[in-house]
């Protein structure tokens, strides 16, 4: 079973490590400013943690702080949304995807064991809000 993560650009956490440093000088000062490290350091561990990771079995959303699974039976649809894609749920609830772009979706759908449409295509290569791009057979 393969397993397709889709990641920010690294250049987020090394931007927060850098940050970072150059937040030492400044909370060192006075102690009442050491908690400004704590916001490169968010940075740094949102920049490393957060995407999306894709198999037979569902999508895993990777926040700061958690994961949300959602299994292909309660995806009904992926919708690109601007440059990003949203995955709408059964209940009608939609979950962003992050570090997913619509040129991704025919490699996210690829990962899930399904197939695209040629018309899922298109809407995926040129980003259309409108498109819609159904999910693969899994258990219901």
């Amino acid at each position: 079973m393969s397993t397709v993560k889709f990641r920010h650009s690294s250049a987020i956490a090394i931007a927060g490590l850098v940050a970072f440093f150059g937040a030492v000088p400044v909370a060192t000062y006075r102690w009442y400013l050491t908690p400004i490290l704590l916001v490169p350091l968010a940075v740094l561990a949102w920049g490393w943690r957060a995407g999306t990771d894709v198999d037979e079995r569902g999508v895993s959303v990777r926040a700061l702080l958690g994961t949300r699974r959602l299994p292909w039976s309660r995806i009904t649809a992926l919708v690109p949304a601007g440059q990003r894609v949203v995955a709408v749920l059964d209940g009608g609830a939609s979950v962003r995807l992050p570090a997913v772009g619509p040129a991704d979706l025919p490699k996210l759908v690829a990962a899930s064991g399904a197939e695209m449409g040629p018309d899922a295509e298109e809407a995926a290569g040129s980003g259309d809000a409108e498109a819609e791009v159904s999910t693969p057979p899994g258990p219901r």
